[in-house]
């Protein structure tokens, strides 16, 4: 839950912002048909707020949502041009480690890996053969 709090935040305030737009825009519409001598009628608000709320969805949200979820995953995946200066690092590094003795240099590499949480084994430079071979 801690780990989610930035998207479990996010999501509350979506729910309560779309749930007040559609509150707000019923007050609206039931002054505008008194306005008019006729009285609200449900289907024709969920007509009217389904039109409003999709022109806003796409011209807003979705745009939103692309820029910055789409980056943000394309660039947590590992696009190429998003990895490469961490891949350089982390391959620096753990050529560096070696150096200290190959079984302590692997023990460290797997001791901070582990801490990180990294998966997937050690980094390499996208054109070159791993370190040793």
């Amino acid at each position: 839950m801690k780990r989610y709090a930035y998207a479990w935040i996010t999501l509350g305030f979506f729910l309560i912002s779309f749930g007040l737009h559609w509150l707000f825009g019923w007050f609206a519409f039931a002054d505008e048909a008194r306005e008019h001598g006729a009285t609200a009628q449900v289907s024709a608000y969920l007509i009217v707020m389904g039109r409003d709320t999709f022109e806003n969805w796409q011209s807003e949200f979705l745009q939103l949502l692309w820029q910055v979820v789409g980056l943000a995953y394309f660039l947590y995946v590992g696009s190429p041009a998003s990895k490469e200066n961490d891949d350089r690092t982390e391959a620096k590094l753990d050529a560096l480690l070696q150096l200290v003795g190959l079984a302590r240099g692997e023990a460290l590499i797997a001791e901070i890996d582990a801490r990180h949480e990294r998966r997937g084994g050690h980094a390499r430079l996208h054109a070159d053969p791993p370190f040793g071979s």
